[in-house]
């Protein structure tokens, strides 16, 4: 089916802002904003084949123009959190704006999720595909070299939104791009995500300080709140009596991706029981932030809705939280001359 394209005029956006809607054959539609990247919507059928719009998300794309839950949006120059926005590299210490009291938060304020995309390619056939490009500056938000970012979004044959990236550099810095949506099974407007059931690739969580920084190195889930080597509601025990709990306000942790080698593998499943609407993530890197929305706190989204706290949830594939600052965690530096790669697909099993 062909790709549908629509331009707007966004007040103190210089370029246009297109919107391009995705379609396969079975029903899955997505509409991806040039602004940020952002997945508007994602349109998914049941087991009946009646399709919802799975992602939180705005109705009109100046809607993205002040995203501070950075709902659907591409996250760079890196995701998640560096402490008091200090970023080494060789022998400097980079200052970072600072977006999260202390910290830097997701590229900063002026990070990739506010930035109009370039689209460098938009195909139709059986996988219909949509690239951006977004070239970050040396210095933007406070980080070194230029950075040339590619994201490429195709809707496959097997029912994945895909999110191919890569990126190159012209001095050494870090980069760990994301993707942001909020999922809810049952729809976006469809309630609390407590219920749905949750499974990770994941033995071990990195322990966080009230701030949301790694406190150590990653510990085992066993015997703990955070133990989804099973399948299990989120809510289930979201309320246990956990300091960890207590410093993310709930789940907004990383967890460690079992057996990590830089393939593409599932690193987590999710299932809501009363549609039965499934979904598997597969990325090749070795973390994955697991949010669940605790402080949406009612934002205005699409249709009326109101997303109060817990009616979405993250699932960002990624390197782990303050890794330049972790010598000991995968790293995230980029070197002029190599390719930083990534690949995340959600995958929708037909019912």
């Amino acid at each position: 089916m062909p790709i549908d394209k629509a331009t707007v005029a966004l007040p103190g956006i210089e370029q246009p802002v297109d919107l391009y809607t995705l379609h396969q054959p079975d029903g899955i539609r997505a509409r991806i904003l040039t602004l940020g990247g952002a997945v508007m919507t994602l349109e998914v059928p049941d087991g009946e084949g009646r399709a919802v719009d799975v992602v939180l998300g705005f109705d009109e794309p100046a809607g993205y123009l002040d995203n501070a839950p950075f709902l659907g949006a591409l996250i760079g120059r890196y995701g998640n959190r560096i402490a008091r926005g200090q970023l080494p590299v060789g022998d400097r210490v980079f200052q970072l704006a600072k977006n999260d009291g202390a910290n830097h938060l997701h590229g900063g304020p002026g990070g990739f999720h506010t930035v109009p995309w370039t689209v460098t390619a938009a195909s139709d056939g059986a996988e219909p595909r949509l690239a951006l490009r977004h070239v970050s500056r040396d210095g933007e938000e406070g980080y070194p070299g230029t950075v040339e970012v590619d994201a490429v979004y195709t809707l496959t044959r097997e029912r994945a939104l895909r999110v191919d990236y890569t990126a190159r550099t012209d001095r050494p810095t870090v980069v760990n791009l994301t993707q942001h949506s909020y999922f809810n099974l049952a729809g976006h407007a469809g309630g609390s995500i407590l219920d749905h059931h949750l499974r990770l690739s994941a033995s071990r969580f990195l322990p966080i300080d009230p701030h949301g920084i790694p406190t150590g190195p990653p510990r085992a889930v066993r015997g703990t709140p955070f133990d989804f080597l099973a399948p299990a509601p989120i809510g289930a025990r979201i309320a246990a009596d956990d300091e960890q709990l207590r410093h993310g306000s709930g789940y907004d942790h990383c967890f460690a991706v079992d057996g990590w080698d830089g393939s593409l593998r599932t690193i987590a499943e999710v299932l809501e029981p009363e549609s039965g609407r499934r979904m598997v993530v597969r990325s090749t890197e070795p973390g994955v932030q697991l949010y669940v929305g605790n402080h949406l706190g009612g934002v205005a989204g699409k249709r009326g809705a109101r997303y109060a706290a817990r009616t979405g949830f993250c699932l960002e594939a990624q390197r782990f939280p303050d890794s330049p600052n972790r010598p000991e965690f995968p790293s995230a530096r980029l070197q002029p001359g190599e390719t930083y790669r990534q690949t995340t697909e959600y995958v929708f099993p037909p019912g």
